[in-house]
């Protein structure tokens, strides 16, 4: 997860106003998500058309860190205003502050995005309950991940977010492998541990289906995930899906708890986050704060 600052209060009167974006974006252009010197991130491109319009350095909070050239379809994220910057928004028109930031936060996008104008797109402005974390009052995070196996599945219009493998894949045994990895477990196998940082989770969903058009999709669901984890889980399930593992072996991996030269990442390319769910208003602050104590 990225660093990030202290969470201002929220509130209407005097204080701050937490304002949540719902976006997508291509990840193929950037070096992930997180701000890097001298790279060009989504949260760079974001963060800079923000400080445009609020005329101030604005930090943003996210749902889920992405690495480099993965996508997201559904992500989250906060960041805090004062009141008169909130009502400023729309200078002096008749027109909610949400709406005006939409308009004016996509124009602001295009612009210092350049020729990669629509590479992120913001869905969606509000503003947040109170209690509300774009990344510790969520619940979970769902990824998915496309797999062509076999070069009469290779579509050269999909190639920038779908896997081209070169092998057959059986998807059942991929389930039967993927279902002993479910529940609260330690993922240090599966995840490029940080230091300090817990690497057990709770996988709610791992699971392969192929579509009427022949591709796989694998969804991956979890409370939170690690550094690498999706990738990891997807690109070591290859080998069973291949026949060169049995199922169990992602089993014996996982409670081996250590990376070693079996240990392989799928390619980012594939990789979409997908949705990030939330409790209802009442339950954020808790479930916030329920979720730093554990990641404590």
């Amino acid at each position: 997860m990225n660093q990030q600052g202290p969470v201002a209060p929220v509130s209407g009167d005097g204080g701050f106003l937490r304002v949540r974006l719902d976006l997508s974006y291509d990840g193929g252009p950037f070096n992930g998500w997180a701000l890097q010197p001298g790279r060009r991130t989504v949260q760079g491109v974001l963060e800079e058309a923000l400080a445009l319009l609020i005329r101030r350095p604005v930090r943003v909070t996210v749902a889920g860190r992405t690495d480099a050239g993965v996508h997201a379809r559904g992500q989250v994220v906060h960041f805090d205003l004062s009141g008169t910057e909130w009502k400023g928004l729309n200078r002096g028109a008749e027109l909610d502050p949400a709406a005006a930031l939409l308009r004016r936060l996509r124009g602001a996008l295009n612009r210092g995005l350049g020729e990669l104008s629509g590479a992120v797109v913001v869905h969606r402005v509000s503003l947040a309950p109170e209690g509300f974390d774009a990344r510790f009052s969520a619940l979970w995070r769902r990824y998915s991940y496309r797999i062509a196996d076999g070069p009469a599945r290779w579509d050269p219009l999909g190639r920038n977010s779908t896997l081209w493998h070169k092998e057959p894949l059986d998807t059942a045994l991929l389930n039967e492998g993927a279902s002993l990895l479910l529940g609260l477990q330690d993922f240090r196998s599966y995840c490029k541990p940080r230091e300090g940082a817990t690497t057990i989770r709770e996988l709610q969903r791992f699971e392969f289906a192929r579509g009427a058009d022949g591709i796989i999709v694998a969804t991956v669901q979890a409370d939170a995930f690690c550094h690498n984890m999706v990738r990891s889980l997807v690109g070591s399930a290859l080998y069973v899906g291949a026949g060169a593992e049995q199922p169990g072996w992602l089993y014996e991996r996982l409670i081996a708890r250590q990376r070693d030269a079996r240990s392989v990442l799928a390619a980012p390319h594939p990789l979409v986050l997908e949705e990030v769910a939330y409790p209802s208003k009442d339950g954020l602050l808790a479930r916030a704060e329920l979720t730093r104590a554990r990641r404590a």
